[in-house]
């Protein structure tokens, strides 16, 4: 697995939960690291801690996704200190659940600037260096959620932008493959997180139906190990026994938090 060693990744919504977990994952292997995540505080606890637990380089770069010119700075910072991007993995995300009726419609435009425009902007600002080295690896964050026909109740909103970002992350596979670079969408179920853990109502029994954010962390790697003449165009990792007309997490659960 010396193939991974040096190379450089930025990975979004680093700070905690999926992307902490990532981001644990790929130092281990000996990859250098750009984290982006929105608050300072946890940013810097991360990155320290990622050195101290694996020696590699760490650089924290608080940023907003859905901010075209935090982005433009993310990457640029990167660069900056390691001269090259290897690996982008796209994870940061904002949530919003409610019934269609009772959305609020501030949550609109949040939805679509982070959990869209967040990972379009962002690819298309590393692309360019990836496309003149011939190489690189994309790796996107989408949601178990896009499997289900009819989208879940209470997801309609976040649900089909994320159906929407599927279809765009399937054509992007198709543009890159020819310049060397892989696109891998990954579609996690539920995930034990920062969400959760604010649940008042929650059961034993759901709280165990929840996957670790290790469970995800193991398909990045996988997509990165891959030998060179193939790619996982997606990875589907869902919660065993999942009813998805009765979610893990319901919508009277969430507002509880």
């Amino acid at each position: 697995m010396k193939q991974l060693k040096g190379k450089t990744a930025i990975i979004t919504g680093a700070s905690r939960g999926i992307g902490k977990a990532i981001a644990l994952k790929l130092a281990e292997n000996g990859i250098n690291l750009t984290l982006a995540a929105r608050t300072q505080a946890t940013l810097d606890e991360t990155v320290n801690e990622i050195k101290k637990k694996t020696g590699v380089e760490v650089l924290g770069v608080v940023t907003d996704v859905a901010k075209l010119e935090d982005l433009k700075n993310l990457v640029d910072q990167t660069f900056k200190k390691y001269k090259t991007i290897d690996i982008l993995v796209n994870n940061a995300g904002v949530s919003s659940q409610y019934p269609f009726e009772k959305q609020p419609f501030e949550d609109f435009e949040k939805l679509v600037q982070t959990n869209f425009l967040g990972y379009v902007r962002l690819i298309r600002l590393v692309i360019p260096h990836m496309i003149e080295r011939k190489q690189g690896a994309i790796i996107n964050m989408v949601s178990g959620s896009t499997l289900v026909d009819p989208i879940p109740r209470t997801f309609l909103t976040y649900s089909s932008l994320k159906v929407g970002l599927r279809a765009f992350l399937k054509g992007l596979f198709w543009e890159m493959r020819d310049h060397g670079i892989k696109v891998t969408s990954i579609l996690p179920g539920v995930v034990d997180s920062d969400l959760t853990d604010h649940l008042k109502d929650i059961t034993k029994e759901q709280k165990e139906r929840l996957m670790s954010p290790q469970v995800v962390a193991d398909m990045v790697m996988f997509a990165l190990y891959v030998p060179p003449n193939a790619c996982p165009l997606e990875l589907a990792v869902i919660n065993q026994q999942t009813p998805w007309t009765k979610p893990i997490i319901d919508y009277q659960q969430q507002q509880a938090k």
